[in-house]
């Protein structure tokens, strides 16, 4: 009996041992499959910095998007509009810290298949489900829940995105929109642009904020 419970203390630390690292060693990789990709989607942004000509947010405001997802590990994330991927990569970079993934959706053809293209080409492909549709119908269609969303399409139809959306958007959650300053000199569609503003400062049950620093970023948090 004395035998075997000495064994059984020479064994088990050696198993706790074993454990640490077995840990160790996966969290290293999981490091260092991280690290690569994160080396491969700069080098991809970087590669194309001055190519993102097609109706695409400007390099800061992925920037905000990426870091407004990392800060609140949002995990479940839809973009309306997505041109020829900016803006997808940028938010799916932060997905693939999170954990999450993205839906994208965009009508137009080519822009759609460019975007798959930059998509696949960054690293990104399994954190985006990029899909060419009509966003009026199929907003309308998702189940959801998000709880992070980048509307970034026709400027005049920003309002009813939103009412579809909202039901579907977590308590904490974001709804961002692009092309939106704070007095009204959005760079395209100002007039819908300025009328999707008054309307979600208007609702009590969010608290919106404007990032004026690129291209123009309504952020709206679902209290």
């Amino acid at each position: 009996m004395k035998s075997i419970l000495s064994n059984f203390k020479l064994i088990n630390p050696i198993i706790i041992l074993m454990v640490l690292f077995l840990g160790n060693c996966t969290q290293a990789q999981n490091s260092s499959n991280d690290s690569d990709l994160g080396n491969r989607v700069k080098d991809f942004l970087d590669s194309k910095r001055n190519d993102w000509y097609d109706m695409n947010v400007p390099p800061s405001d992925g920037k905000l998007l990426y870091d407004i997802i990392l800060k609140n590990g949002y995990t479940n994330a839809l973009e309306i509009g997505t041109s020829t991927g900016h803006s997808s990569i940028w938010i799916a970079w932060a997905l693939s810290k999170t954990g999450g993934k993205l839906i994208t959706i965009e009508i137009d053809e080519s822009r759609h298949r460019e975007a798959v293209s930059n998509i696949k080409e960054a690293g990104l492909s399994e954190y985006i489900d990029a899909r060419r549709a009509d966003a009026h119908e199929l907003v309308k269609e998702l189940d959801g829940p998000f709880d992070f969303v980048f509307s970034d399409a026709d400027k005049g139809w920003y309002i009813n995105y939103f009412k579809d959306v909202s039901p579907k958007l977590e308590s904490g959650g974001c709804f961002s929109a692009h092309n939106v300053r704070s007095g009204g000199s959005g760079r395209r569609g100002s007039s819908g642009s300025q009328a999707y503003l008054e309307y979600v400062q208007s609702l009590d049950n969010y608290k919106t904020t404007v990032d004026n620093s690129g291209g123009g970023v309504a952020i709206s948090y679902k209290k």
